[in-house]
């Protein structure tokens, strides 16, 4: 088994303070920095095992801001709940002003984040297991 492990998932986003709130608020996420670098602010929020960054460049013209163009991008990353919260999860980004774009009944349910940053999924906890492959 590899010890590597993702860790960070950048966020570009249009306002790092609501994408900051919209983290802690619905999934509990912890302030972990905020700073402004050369060309972009950054805020860092943490569940306790992956670092999620939320970035705003504000029009920059360096190769960081202009990497990840408009697409491709980070398409989702998935966040596991427990089974009996999922509806408290799907009311809680209801009123946060999340897009569903999950089929109905879906059993994992794919949200676009209010005002940009991209597409989360929320899914029971435990439904991904994986093995690692033979051989």
């Amino acid at each position: 088994m590899t010890e590597n492990k993702i860790t960070h998932i950048a966020l570009k986003v249009d306002d790092v303070a609501r994408a900051s709130k919209f983290w802690q608020d619905v999934f509990g996420f912890k302030l972990t920095a905020s700073y402004h670098q050369r060309d972009h602010l950054s805020v860092h929020l943490t569940d306790g095992t992956i670092d999620l960054a939320l970035v705003h460049f504000g029009g920059a013209d360096t190769e960081a801001a202009k990497a990840a163009g408009d697409v491709p991008c980070i398409h989702h990353f998935g966040i596991d709940v427990p089974e009996e919260e999922m509806e408290r999860y799907q009311t809680a980004l209801r009123d946060a002003g999340c897009q569903f774009i999950s089929d109905p009944g879906a059993r994992t349910v794919k949200f676009r984040f209010p005002k940009g940053g991209g597409i989360g999924e929320i899914a029971p906890t435990g439904w991904h297991s994986r093995t690692e492959p033979d051989g």
